[in-house]
């Protein structure tokens, strides 16, 4: 495996890991915010703010709900990157 190689898969497997670990944080704020979608559609109220922070709640809470393992998940990742070295 040449070094361009070797470079590209390091850089698709972190892209890979970011990706896993934001992805059911992103899903929460999409399924909320259709949700308030449809509620304000129905109820003809267009404001911002009511968008904006039950997502930001949302999306902290589900963020801190996967804490323990976006943490496990960032530590056998970074295990991995510094056995490739050896």
């Amino acid at each position: 495996m040449s070094v361009d190689d070797y470079t590209m898969q390091i850089v698709r497997d972190t892209l890979m890991m970011a990706l896993t670990i934001i992805a059911p944080v992103l899903g929460a704020g999409i399924v909320i915010g259709l949700i308030i979608s449809i509620l304000q559609s129905i109820t003809q109220i267009h404001e911002q703010t009511l968008t904006m922070v039950p997502k930001i709640f949302v999306m902290i809470g589900v963020a801190i709900l996967l804490m323990p393992w976006i943490v496990a998940q960032l530590t056998a990742f970074a295990v991995e990157m510094f056995n490739l070295g050896l």
